[in-house]
């Protein structure tokens, strides 16, 4: 087990200074602690890891040094065009460091969503022409910067589960609200009918709704939950909407997933669904992966949203304020936003889906095909 500092200084030592990308579980002790020891000008949150390789671009360009890219390998997705139409040493030939936390390895319990991206990561690596070596010592990372520099195309380190030593994030954001998100998805519940449909994005707001379903007795057959694809519950939830006009279609998203694809609304409100109800919970952080700040503090929600065309839209950050808005929320025409502000966290016995995705698919389809 590597100590994450050590780590950190011997990147410093070989000139790596300036960090970008979406932080990952596996890489938490990294991600925590860049987070505490870089400015935010040295250590840049992006929506999504394609973003994190333009950006790791941009600053090779503006100076001439090594930028360091972090991910979960289930975002080498959003980086394959970045990566081969833009850092490809056959097109502009730009040197990057990639750490990469191997989510799936094979013969290494994880969950379902990780197991085939955990298969094919180094292969994928391989199909890219991108050499990687998965780090087990320090000199791993004094032998590989010389070969970037000399190259110019980015290399990877791929982190194993349990690399790294346990370090705690210390700074950070505080709450923007002193509900919790686990309260504002069980008030909402509350509020559905035994036809409403939901597609939750991945991490605890799918892991929250499926024990309040469990705690209610209500059955999991009312959600797709999507476990993987983040930033993608949007835009499923529009193909259920489209094409199940008598049901009303809520996607529990939460901050990060929608940065992740801000696109995504402006082409569902273009659409005009009037059965479509989009609520963010927005904890303006990563929360399953180390709490690390996302920017969603930083935005008007409900600006955005009415910009790109939602026909209602609104925030809240109480149950109070969410029950006088819920009518309203739920009965209008759609496209309708609703931002629920909560706080950071999650109980810590929280459980997880018991059931193979395959099985919710099932269910899924067969709520749909009532009348």
């Amino acid at each position: 087990m590597l100590n994450i500092a050590d780590f950190c200084f011997e990147l410093q030592k070989n000139d790596i200074g300036f960090f970008c990308g979406v932080p990952d579980s596996l890489l938490k002790s990294f991600c925590a602690f860049i987070s505490d020891n870089y400015p935010e000008d040295k250590n840049v949150i992006t929506a999504n890891e394609g973003n994190a390789i333009a950006l790791a671009s941009g600053y090779y360009l503006a100076t001439g040094k090594i930028g360091c890219v972090y991910m979960q390998n289930s975002g080498l997705g959003n980086c394959v065009n970045p990566l081969l139409s833009l850092a490809d040493k056959d097109v502009y030939g730009i040197p990057m460091l990639l750490i990469i936390g191997w989510r799936g390895e094979p013969n290494v319990k994880d969950e379902p969503q990780h197991i085939k991206q955990g298969q094919v990561t180094l292969s994928l690596l391989d199909a890219m022409e991108i050499e990687y070596r998965v780090l087990e010592n320090m000199s791993d990372i004094s032998t590989l910067v010389p070969l970037i520099k000399q190259n110019n195309k980015p290399y990877a380190l791929v982190i194993r589960k349990g690399t790294f030593d346990t370090y705690t994030l210390k700074g950070g954001k505080s709450d923007c609200s002193d509900l919790s998100r686990e309260d504002a998805i069980k008030c909402v519940v509350s509020r559905l009918n035994e036809r409403d449909v939901i597609v939750s994005t991945t991490g605890m707001i799918s892991r929250e709704l499926y024990e309040i379903r469990d705690e209610n007795k209500t059955g999991h057959q009312r959600d797709f939950l999507t476990v993987g694809s983040m930033g993608h519950a949007s835009s499923i939830a529009l193909g259920i909407a489209l094409s199940k006009a008598n049901r009303r279609i809520y996607c529990f998203d939460g901050d990060g997933a929608v940065l992740m694809h801000m696109g995504a609304p402006a082409v569902i409100a273009s659409l005009k669904p009037t059965n479509f109800r989009h609520i963010m919970f927005n904890n303006q952080a990563h929360d399953s992966v180390g709490g690390q700040p996302t920017v969603a503090g930083n935005i008007n929600f409900v600006g955005w949203a009415k910009s790109v065309g939602y026909i209602f839209a609104q925030a809240v950050d109480s149950l109070d304020s969410l029950n006088e808005v819920w009518d309203k929320f739920s009965h209008v025409m759609g496209p309708a936003f609703l931002e629920i502000k909560v706080k950071k966290g999650a109980r810590s016995d929280l459980g997880r889906p018991k059931e193979r995705p395959q099985e919710n698919k099932a269910l899924f389809m067969k709520f749909l095909e009532e009348r």
